[in-house]
């Protein structure tokens, strides 16, 4: 599984999230802590806070991928995000 940081600023960027998503076949896990749903449920992903950055893991590892969920990457100030996998 492939494992990067997303934060969202509006309910718009998290519609547009879910509907990037949902063309890939892959399985898509969001949360935060022990707080995980399906991110291709827009209602799912609605029930998480969405005022932190939050944890999405994907078993795709199609580079398109990244590139289209790129404007949802989470930084965390100056830093960048590290592309890896998940223990």
């Amino acid at each position: 599984m492939q494992q990067v940081s997303v934060k969202f600023d509006n309910v718009q960027q998290v519609q547009q999230f879910v509907n990037i998503i949902e063309q890939f076949e892959a399985h898509f896990d969001l949360g935060c802590g022990q707080r995980v749903v399906n991110a291709k449920s827009i209602l799912g992903v609605f029930a998480l806070d969405l005022t932190e950055p939050l944890s999405l893991c994907y078993s795709s590892k199609d580079a398109i991928l990244i590139e289209k969920i790129k404007p949802f990457l989470y930084r965390g100030g100056e830093q960048e995000i590290e592309l890896g996998i998940a223990n």
